[in-house]
């Protein structure tokens, strides 16, 4: 499952030197300067009505600066999740809210049955058919995140998108933006997901100042406390393109469900072919129609592949949870 990206923006997607935003005579933010390239995943921290959402509109060009400058790339197409504002009509089912009444979406060209896209959000059939009232809260935002993924973007705001989130959603939602290949602006608390998702992270500190580190939420309490106490604050930093951090490789959200069926599968697979090789090896079975001979041993070679693939298929899936950071 991927988003519905739209066409790819340029290189740069947004570039702002010494921005600043004042508010009732004190700076939420100011000298902040940043350089945002196609593909970035950015994580932004910082308290409860600290300024992040004015961040993202002076990032995004919805709203001037009170100080400094913002320039935003070409192509760019912005698309803007709050939990807080998309509404669902509850009467509704889930299909008609998703696809406005329609039996079919576009995802990136492809057209595709609205009940087929929305088991990628996992729901099977007949939940889709159910009106949104009788939802659960974790239903509720897979709905929300499925009717927003359908909009074309080159440019993903997620603002706050954990909160209320069952686990299954959670990890849904994180496979899909670790496999989104636009931009990402990502606000959250969650130190995990930001773990996971982002390879740079926006603070909101002390005194109107934003410091921008390489990593997600454990990086930057990591360099934090490596940083020395002295900072110039009045001095704007030079806008520039941050490295890209090297992260753990965990399992996404199929791969784990994945896991969890290829022993029953393998199992399945052996049993065809031990089956096929007692067949094969009764002597009836060469008084039949000579045309199942080589059949039978055809599909006795193609299910050894398929056993040999699943089993190393399996230990590479272990491997990799295996290592994954408690």
């Amino acid at each position: 499952m991927v988003l519905n990206e739209a066409e790819r923006s340029g290189k740069l997607v947004i570039e702002a030197e010494g921005i600043g935003c004042l508010y009732e005579g004190r700076y939420l933010f100011r000298d902040f300067s940043t350089t945002i390239t196609r593909g970035d995943k950015i994580g932004i921290i910082g308290p409860n009505g600290s300024g992040k959402t004015t961040l993202i509109k002076m990032l995004l060009g919805l709203m001037e600066p009170h100080s400094g400058s913002v320039r935003m790339g070409t192509r760019i197409e912005a698309a803007y999740f709050d939990q807080h504002r998309e509404q669902l009509d509850d009467n509704r089912s889930v299909m008609d809210n998703v696809a406005d009444g329609s039996g079919y979406v576009t995802v990136n060209g492809k057209t595709r049955h609205v009940i087929g896209y929305l088991e990628d959000f996992l729901f099977p059939p007949e939940r889709a058919r159910s009106p949104v009232k009788v939802l659960s809260g974790g239903e509720r935002n897979r709905a929300l995140l499925a009717r927003l993924f359908t909009k074309p973007s080159n440019v993903l705001v997620m603002d706050e998108p954990t909160n209320d989130l069952d686990t299954d959603t959670l990890e849904l939602l994180e496979e899909m933006l670790m496999e989104y290949e636009g931009t990402v602006l990502l606000v959250s608390h969650d130190r995990a997901f930001l773990n996971n998702i982002v390879i740079s992270t926006i603070v909101f500190e002390d005194d109107g100042r934003l410091e921008e580190y390489v990593g997600g939420y454990d990086d930057w309490l990591r360099q934090r406390r490596q940083a020395a106490p002295a900072r110039t604050e009045k001095t704007a930093k030079p806008a520039r393109p941050r490295p890209k951090q090297e992260r753990p490789r965990i399992l996404t959200f199929k791969e784990k469900k994945e896991l969890e069926i290829l022993p029953a599968l393998i199992e399945s697979l052996e049993a065809e072919r031990d089956g096929l090789l007692g067949v094969f090896a009764s002597p009836e079975f060469y008084r039949q129609e000579g045309s199942r001979i080589p059949e039978t041993k055809t599909r006795i070679g193609e299910l050894e592949k398929e056993i040999t693939e699943s089993y190393d298929r399996w230990e590479l899936l272990e491997s990799i949870m295996n290592s994954q950071p408690a």
